[in-house]
């Protein structure tokens, strides 16, 4: 690490060894001053990037990447689109600051085509600026309708890094805050693969919904505010339900007056091939929260939507939510021109037709030692290596896509394959190969 006090001398340097100094002179910059987030500083590993294209970005030495987790699993329309772009910059130019009472297009706007590709009667929204936030103001929403302080979660799920979130959170990031808030209950999860009750599908009798409602039974009905669950699970293991598993959770929260949130921060805007993975089971919650693809992380947004006759409650009652930069302006641009730019390019259904394809690549592993099992639902598809992959081979796993350049999520044994919904069935295929070599020479 170079001292401010002493800087290096770079004249006489090639253009290669000066563009490499370039680099790691932005490297320290921005390291003496900025946190990398969920790790140790100094285990970091910074992802280079310059630009970007379509389903991809380039390094500061202009080599391309795969991006196949599409940044944060929020990048759904991919890099650089010059609709949302352009947006942006007019909004700017236009309005760029607004109080949370102001009334605009955009604002407007965003409204409507929201109302318009929600699920069912969800016609009413509150605009923040994080899937966290919308969850927040799903948890408050929830307590202030039904007066109720206790809530049922799942225990493999991620909810988002606000106090609120984290305490709804099963996995790991939230023991560093415990005891967090108090009346969340956790139910365990649709994971067929590795069934928590160690039940085969076929004759499982949908447990894991069951157990939902033993848990309301026991604690009392009258006590639980809501269920919070992401419509698929996200990066806690990509599981997606068996098809009678949304319904019955909706029937149960008929039954016993409980409020219903799916959670589709990770799993909306096409990302399973509908426009919210609820969609696929046709079930309508009470409230939904979106964040990531309805900006395609152009711009920080969140969202809660909720059914038109529970906003009603709030016609005469305050609705106690709010932040100053509600329903930013420029934020608000940028959803709306990824919203239309998604009905544009068709991008949910190259979502499901592609997702077809990734899923049949993946089961087309199954005869490898490494595979364990796969998930796929639009573009959102899960590998699951098998258990003798040890953390050395993990490693070198990691170590290799990152050679091979492919931006992509492994986490513990499950490899998330994620790419912006505009990638093109060749570009998917290419990247696939990738990462089978990959997995061929470390596993």
């Amino acid at each position: 690490m170079f001292k401010k006090s002493d800087p290096p001398q770079v004249e006489s340097l090639s253009e290669n060894q000066r563009e490499m100094f370039h680099i790691d002179e932005l490297k320290r910059r921005q390291e003496e001053h900025i946190f990398y987030t969920w790790t140790a500083q100094n285990q970091a590993s910074p992802l280079p990037i310059s630009r970007g294209e379509g389903a991809f970005f380039f390094d500061h030495e202009g080599q391309r990447w795969f991006d196949f987790e599409s940044q944060v699993f929020n990048c759904n329309l991919g890099h650089q689109d010059q609709r949302v772009i352009q947006a942006i910059q007019d909004q700017a130019q236009r309005l760029s600051c607004a109080h949370p009472a102001a009334v605009y297009e955009s604002k407007a706007q965003l409204g409507e085509l929201l109302n318009e590709v929600s699920p069912g009667d969800i016609s009413k929204f509150f605009l923040c600026l994080s899937g966290a936030e919308a969850i927040e103001n799903a948890y408050k929403v929830a307590r202030m309708i039904t007066g109720r302080q206790k809530v049922i979660a799942r225990r493999r799920s991620y909810h988002g890094a606000s106090m609120g979130a984290l305490s709804l959170t099963g996995d790991a990031r939230r023991l560093p805050f415990e005891p967090g808030l108090w009346g969340v209950i956790r139910a365990e999860d649709p994971y067929c693969y590795r069934c928590p009750f160690g039940l085969a599908l076929e004759s499982c009798s949908m447990q894991c919904a069951s157990q939902i409602e033993h848990i309301i039974e026991m604690e009392g009905p009258e006590n639980i505010a809501a269920i919070f669950a992401e419509g698929v699970t996200g990066s806690n293991g990509g599981f997606i339900p068996p098809q009678a598993y949304w319904p019955k959770l909706r029937e149960i929260c008929d039954r016993y007056g409980i409020l219903l949130v799916a959670d589709e921060v990770f799993s909306g805007f096409g990302r399973t091939g509908e426009w919210f993975a609820v969609d696929h089971w046709g079930v309508t919650p009470d409230m939904i929260t979106m964040a990531k693809g309805v900006t395609s992380g152009y711009a920080p947004l969140g969202v809660l939507g909720v059914r038109g006759e529970l906003a009603a409650r709030f016609d005469d009652e305050v609705l106690w939510c709010g932040l100053t930069s509600y329903a930013h302006p420029i934020s608000c641009a940028a959803a709306v021109a990824t919203i239309q730019a998604y009905k544009e390019d068709d991008l949910i259904n190259n979502s499901k037709h592609l997702g077809d394809q990734l899923g049949e690549v993946l089961a087309s592993w199954n005869s490898e030692s490494w595979y364990g099992d796969s998930r796929c639902l639009g573009l959102f598809g899960t590998l699951e290596l098998a258990d003798q992959c040890d953390d050395d081979q993990l490693s070198s796993l990691k170590e290799a896509l990152r050679s091979h350049r492919v931006h992509i999520l492994l986490k513990g044994r499950m490899l998330f394959i994620t790419p912006p919904l505009c990638i093109s069935a060749a570009e998917l295929n290419e990247g696939l190969e990738i990462i089978y070599q990959c997995l061929l020479t470390t596993c």
